[in-house]
């Protein structure tokens, strides 16, 4: 597969940044959605649809017979599986062009007198009744890159009965110090150069450590090899009472020992989204964490401009915050302010890159 950041995001900082009205952020948001690629990684990720697909199966006893609405359809994959577990209605509402394969997707599985897909968005369709269950995939990138979440809460407000659930119900962010080896390869290159080929070009390893080390947030599989210390929660969403206004600003503290002797050279952040599971106490997990299999989220890597070396039980600590981009409410920043063993605190800022010159 082409890699997911340029198809899905369009990346690009060519031209002066500047702040896109909510309709065209809508538009380039959904326009991206309207090509295959995206579908056919989202469901080849098995993690993330058997996940989906076994929570759901889980939950038969809070489906069966009852009235399920899907917040971001895409291909209507997550409503047949709703249908599957026996839901009396499933309402797939979907604002990309992607809802005509849905539609057809539903028709070849014979489900198209249970499942309705709606083209839209869902703080402006109208439902012709309240919905038991909420089902979605809004994750992106850091977990609230793209702002689907606030879709789902407008859904949860403007629909959802009382007592009915919401899939999945709670998510987690995670923090660790990491050793990326390609980037200090990367930077040593350029000191090679004059064996290779008599010419010296070591005083390019500066402008590469700015390049490389950058104020991007890079997703980027993280290996186990490279994770310096157990990683910190900083952060918890409950989707039964998060609001829209607190998505605006999701933070917290970090602390953790590292493992032992390395140079830190960025941090990585992970998320998990949890399911709950009818009449079990034990709820299903979703991690894009580096110590479990990969799924199409990777990790978000964020590298500091310069390493810092940490050995046995180094501290490591400090506290980060995300919010959307003052560019696009759809594209989200971190900030963070760490420390790093005896080393002052220090702090940075990254951005997703955007899509706002392609359009």
């Amino acid at each position: 597969f082409l890699n997911l950041c340029h198809i899905r995001k369009k990346m690009s900082y060519a031209g002066k940044k500047r702040k896109l009205d909510k309709t065209r952020q809508d538009r380039l948001y959904f326009d991206s959605y309207a090509d295959v690629t995206i579908h056919e990684e989202m469901i080849a990720d098995h993690v993330r649809t058997n996940t989906y697909r076994t929570a759901i199966l889980l939950n038969t006893e809070c489906i069966r017979g009852k009235v399920v609405l899907d917040v971001g359809a895409g291909t209507g994959v997550l409503s047949i599986f709703c249908a599957q577990a026996g839901a009396r209605k499933v309402y797939a509402v979907e604002a990309c062009s992607i809802s005509e394969q849905a539609e057809k997707i539903v028709r070849q599985n014979n489900m198209d007198d249970r499942i309705e897909v709606i083209r839209g968005t869902v703080e402006s369709v109208e439902l012709p009744e309240k919905v038991d269950v909420i089902v979605s995939e809004w994750m992106g990138y850091a977990l609230l890159h793209e702002s689907m979440l606030n879709s789902v809460l407008c859904a949860r407000d403007r629909w959802l009965r009382p007592g009915g659930i919401i899939l999945p119900s709670r998510a987690e962010l995670y923090i660790a110090p990491i050793c990326d080896p390609v980037v200090e390869d990367r930077l040593h290159f350029w000191y090679t150069v004059k064996e290779q080929y008599g010419v010296d070009m070591s005083c390019m390893s500066d402008f590469a450590r700015k390049c490389i080390m950058n104020s991007d947030i890079t997703v980027n599989t993280v290996t186990v090899e490279d994770v310096l210390s157990h990683p910190a929660r900083f952060a918890e969403l409950d989707l039964y009472s998060v609001t829209a206004e607190e998505l605006r600003s999701v933070k917290g503290r970090f602390s953790c020992g590292s493992f032992g002797s390395a140079a830190v050279n960025g941090f990585c952040v992970y998320f998990t989204v949890s399911f709950p599971c009818s009449d079990k106490p034990q709820t299903l997990v979703l991690s894009t964490s580096p110590f479990k299999p990969e799924t199409h989220w990777k990790q978000a890597v964020l590298y500091l401009d310069s390493p810092a070396e940490v050995k046995q039980d180094t501290l490591v600590s400090g506290e980060v915050c995300m919010y959307p981009s003052e560019e696009s409410d759809r594209h989200i920043c971190i900030h963070l302010e760490y420390a790093i063993g005896e080393e002052k605190r220090q702090s940075k800022t990254f951005s997703m890159p955007d899509w706002s010159s392609d359009a």
